[in-house]
């Protein structure tokens, strides 16, 4: 038996245990009364054997840039004029990259309460207690009409702020009367609709809260659309397990979006026989999706934070066994890295049918680790990443 089954025998053995006796009485679930962990259906994929894998590990060409400068570069964009990027960092700022002399300057901040507490930069490090005064900008799109960004706030809904940046203004923080609670990502469609994601309706982003929901297979998240016209937010599909980065597609008939819980992308249909109705575009991805990007051959490009390891799937359907980690005494950070243990981030580039055209991979972590953006820009892969102190840049071949 090897080295690590036998750790593998062990560490379920003592969560056996555990379960039984609740030897310290205190655990983060002591905290969310209502985890109720549900039974997921067993993947039909082994996510090594049936995945296409990248043996050239072309993601490690990859340069790492910026590394300490910032941390948790979250969702990529660049505006009207191709300047940028532009990212979302930990501290809750918004930020840009001017070049070599100047650097990374504040565009802008989604949070009017801003205090020494929110200012990280020397060294940058990551304060989640400190969120939700900060504030923690993640989906960020332009307004191809207006110049105008928009931000997916995790604690203060969606937001804008005008073309020369500053602080932003809420555009929407609520749903009949009920604040939102981990707004995720957005898009926009021809017409200035914006299309968005509520990862929770029960859970906060804060500390540990969006890891509970992802124990739980918390369903309450919805995918909701706003007119600005109009300024009336309607609840498209709810009942969702994580739903999480959004595009249109470039004809605009479709939006895309991820269900990260649920290990599928779903398409809504804004236009054509199949209007207000969705579909599965993409079902049983290997890991762990994020934001999403629609390149201008239409294609989408999927980062997958981490693949799905054996424990992942095996945790994915034993609902005694997440109820056990979820009452661990342990640090969030560490019961991810318990699960996920070894960094193997990916992007997977589908055709605008949902057939997949190409795999990139860094197995080991050697460049790219956990991803949570890939944004194609002028022949180059810019990837986020929402725990990295870095963004890196891959280089398209031409044949893309």
């Amino acid at each position: 038996m090897g080295t690590i089954t036998v750790v593998g025998v062990v560490l379920v053995a003592v969560m056996a245990w555990y379960v039984a006796t609740d030897p310290f009485k205190i655990s983060i679930s002591s905290n969310f009364p209502e985890f109720k962990p549900q039974t997921l259906p067993t993947p039909p994929y082994d996510p090594v054997r049936n995945f296409t894998r990248d043996n050239q590990n072309r993601l490690q060409q990859a340069e790492v840039k910026w590394k300490d400068e910032f941390v948790g570069p979250e969702s990529i964009a660049f505006d009207l004029q191709g300047q940028g990027p532009y990212t979302g960092v930990s501290d809750g700022r918004v930020i840009r990259w001017d070049g070599p002399e100047l650097g990374w300057t504040t565009f802008a901040t989604t949070s009017n309460k801003r205090s020494e507490i929110c200012d990280y930069s020397n060294p940058p490090v990551e304060k989640p207690q400190y969120e939700h005064i900060c504030g923690r900008p993640l989906g960020l799109r332009f307004n191809k009409k207006t110049g105008e960004l928009f931000i997916a706030d995790g604690y203060f809904g969606l937001m804008k702020v005008a073309p020369d940046g500053g602080l932003a203004e809420p555009v929407v923080q609520e749903f009949d009367g009920v604040q939102f609670k981990f707004l995720n990502s957005l898009d926009f469609d021809e017409d200035g609709i914006i299309y968005f994601t509520d990862s929770s309706s029960k859970y906060y982003r804060r500390f540990v809260h969006f890891f509970i929901a992802f124990l739980e297979a918390d369903n309450s998240g919805r995918f909701l659309k706003y007119d600005p016209s109009t300024r009336k937010t309607t609840v498209l599909i709810d009942g969702l397990q994580f739903p999480n980065g959004v595009r249109v597609s470039k004809d605009g008939t479709f939006v895309v979006f991820a269900e990260t819980r649920g290990s599928r992308l779903l398409r809504y249909w804004l236009k054509g026989p199949k209007a207000g109705t969705s579909d599965t575009f993409v079902d049983n991805l290997p890991g762990i999706s994020d934001n999403l990007d629609c390149n201008e051959k239409g294609e989408f490009w999927v980062p997958l934070h981490n693949l799905y390891t054996p424990l992942d799937i095996y945790v994915g359907v034993q609902p005694w066994f997440r109820h056990t980690l979820g009452r661990l005494p342990i640090a969030e950070k560490y019961l991810f890295k318990l699960v996920t243990m070894i960094p193997q981030a990916a992007v997977l580039r589908y055709s605008a049918e949902g057939e997949l055209l190409e795999v990139l991979e860094d197995k080991t972590g050697k460049s790219v680790k956990y991803l949570s953006d890939a944004q194609e820009h002028n022949g180059k892969l810019y990837l986020g990443s929402l725990h990295s102190p870095n963004l890196c840049v891959y280089t398209l071949p031409s044949s893309v």
